[in-house]
């Protein structure tokens, strides 16, 4: 699930006219990266949440997303090579974004289609408005989640300059991902916003929204974590590849000027 239905304050007046993710990054729309990177891994399906400035997205994207037009002798595309897409528009539904974790009950029945005929229950979740061009999107990082029985698994950055205090403690010798009280003196690493989740950590007793949210609750995700950490239900590694929260004007000047250095 790519999250992209934020309205991007920090970002005005670019976003007054652009949706966040649809700003250019190296040439490219930010959620463009995001959905090669998924497309090189070998994944064909993505749901896209929207709410500012929706409909700007899947104009842009339609409903499948190819790397190259590699064609067959019937001259269409490969299947393989396809993302095929699906859309969860919150602000046409219920009139605003739901927040993270509301967004993906929203999303649940979409992500996780065939759960009732003992389909997957694993399902990526990325921020549509973050710049991680090295970060591979694997099976073999799936794998190694549903061995471990985990409700997520995050992927967490050294701290930028603009979020020094960071979010979540990390335990090097067990691989869980901590929720450290304020004065634990252990490093706190930010959330990359990359995380592989269960549709478990959405229902009861970590959430109490129904699957499919059709009432449009608005609910962060945050809260949920915290709560699966203090039980040991969640995993996290330190990922050191470039990575750029996108939320200032500065920070995409900053990428698309000098991309070595940012």
């Amino acid at each position: 699930m790519l999250l992209a239905a934020g309205r991007g304050e920090r970002m005005r007046p670019l976003t007054d006219t652009c949706p966040k993710p649809l700003l250019r990054v190296q040439g490219k729309p930010l959620l463009q990266w995001h959905l090669e990177a998924l497309l090189r891994g070998g994944f064909t399906l993505a749901v896209i949440n929207t709410a500012w400035l929706g409909p700007q997205i899947e104009q842009e994207f339609h409903g499948m997303f190819a790397l190259q037009p590699l064609l067959d002798k019937r001259r269409q595309l490969l299947t393989q090579e396809l993302l095929h897409l699906r859309y969860s528009h919150e602000e046409q539904d219920f009139g605003a974004a739901l927040e993270t974790a509301g967004g993906i009950c929203r999303a649940l029945p979409q992500l996780c289609p065939h759960l009732a005929d003992g389909g997957s229950d694993v399902f990526w979740v990325l921020a549509g408005d973050v710049f991680a061009p090295d970060f591979e999107f694997t099976r073999r990082a799936i794998e190694l989640f549903c061995v471990s029985g985990k409700l997520a698994h995050l992927w967490l950055v050294p701290n930028p300059e603009h979020k020094p205090d960071g979010d979540f403690g990390l335990d090097a010798d067990t691989g869980l991902a901590l929720n450290l009280p304020p004065d634990d003196p252990r490093p706190r690493y930010t959330y990359s916003t990359i995380g592989l989740y269960r549709h478990a950590l959405f229902g009861l007793p970590w959430c109490d929204i129904p699957a499919g949210n059709p009432a449009g609750l608005k609910a962060p995700l945050a809260p949920l974590l915290r709560a699966a950490m203090d039980q040991g239900q969640v995993s996290a590694e330190l990922y050191t590849g470039a990575w750029t929260d996108v939320g200032t004007p500065q920070r995409l000047a900053s990428l698309n000027n000098d991309p070595v250095g940012a």
